[in-house]
């Protein structure tokens, strides 16, 4: 610039002030970024999207974002993370960077709606097969491998129906016939089950629970061990153009701090409020995975460390659809809505027979995600509408 005068909108855009040195607090800090500056021409070419130590373009992360992945990874117990802007653009990140057209993989049948929808959309637009199976199937998976089977599914617990897999019994199955293991962790938060201590290759989270606490943030992330794994998701991240907000991982990397106390709470309030309604005679069964009624129980008392705030109950089933949606109607506390790990509590009633290609018991499913109220306010709701059934 020579010693002519700036004019007033170059002054504005180009400030001469510099924050000093020095600055130390807690928060960390959120660099918005769309257009990353490089040094110089050289430091530009030089870049690439598979190096987390540069910055390329506000896409694909800021030190603000580079702190989240690295946190998220470090609770996982992993080495690498990639963030999504939903759990369920995790999941799509995932299938798009290790599936293409002529591909098998395996999808549990208690897996999250979206992405048992999202298997049938890639059968039939995009040449993958797409099958579903018993959760409950531990080894014995590797009757199901193909040849061409690149990818097995899994979640534990399923969100809704709470049966808890043989995670490690899958992962041996599909590893000796040299097949990857992807877990939806979201239910334990990474906090209450470690996946790559038990076998798996990618995990998977919906940030939008737990992590951020406060029922307002969309946000996914799969974390990897495998340096060469973690590459192709960045590869796939690139591709899609998948980003997420730097607000918003602020408000994650805020919630990440209260996390683990919150899980706790939520944890033992649900037991406790689960405890109390295996006593009532409307309630045919409760499903949590810390009752020993509960399929793979066994499992989670061997696997897991906790259980969070999220669990299902099945209504005798001389209770109709009619009466069971009254009951929901009736609540007061609890909320109707979909989602977990927030503060407040949340009822939702499903039609698990038409989600499940195999289901036996009768009754109908409402699942409850226990918040952060005192539990004896929450019995005391419940129980007014049991009630009025």
């Amino acid at each position: 610039m020579t010693d002519k005068q700036q004019g007033s909108s170059t002054t504005i855009v180009h400030p001469a002030y510099e924050s000093p040195d020095g600055f130390s607090a807690f928060p960390t800090a959120i660099h918005h970024a769309s257009t990353v500056l490089f040094k110089d021409v050289e430091a530009m070419r030089a870049r690439s999207w598979l190096n987390k130590s540069t910055y390329t373009y506000g896409l694909h992360g800021t030190p603000t974002s580079f702190q989240l992945e690295g946190e998220i990874a470090q609770i996982e117990g992993g080495n690498h993370c990639v963030l999504a802007p939903s759990g369920l653009a995790a999941i799509s990140l995932v299938n798009m960077a290790f599936l293409e057209a002529g591909d098998d993989v395996l999808v549990p049948d208690n897996a999250y709606g979206p992405n048992k929808e999202q298997g049938a959309w890639l059968q039939r637009s995009f040449g993958i097969s797409v099958r579903f199976y018993d959760p409950m199937i531990g080894s014995g998976i590797a009757d199901l491998i193909l040849p061409n089977t690149k990818l097995i599914w899994t979640e534990a617990p399923g969100s809704v129906s709470m049966e808890v897999a043989d995670v490690p019994a899958i992962c041996a199955a599909a590893h000796s016939k040299g097949v990857l293991v992807a877990l939806d962790n979201t239910w334990s938060a990474g906090l209450a089950f470690k996946p790559f201590e038990h076998g798996v290759d990618i995990s998977m989270q919906a940030l939008t629970k737990y992590q951020s606490g406060g029922s307002d943030v969309l946000m996914g992330a799969v974390i990897t061990k495998d340096v060469e794994l973690n590459n192709r998701l960045l590869m796939a991240h690139m591709r899609l153009g998948l980003g997420v907000g730097m607000d918003d991982v602020y408000l994650v990397l805020r919630g990440l701090q209260s996390m683990k106390l919150r899980f706790d709470a939520h944890d033992a309030a649900a037991r406790k409020l689960a405890t109390w309604l295996k006593s009532r005679p409307e309630i045919a069964k409760v499903l949590h995975p810390a009752w020993e009624d509960c399929p793979g129980h066994e499992v989670w008392k061997r696997d897991f460390t906790g259980a969070g705030g999220l669990f299902s109950v099945l209504f005798d089933e001389k209770y109709s659809e009619a009466q069971t949606d009254q009951f929901v109607n009736q609540l007061k506390l609890f909320k109707i809505g979909f989602s977990w790990g927030g503060s407040h509590s949340l009822c939702v009633p499903y039609r698990i027979e038409t989600m499940r290609q195999s289901w036996s018991d009768k009754g109908i499913l409402v699942r409850f995600n226990i918040g952060l109220e005192d539990v004896e306010d929450l019995i005391a709701d419940i129980e007014q509408s049991l009630n009025s059934l």
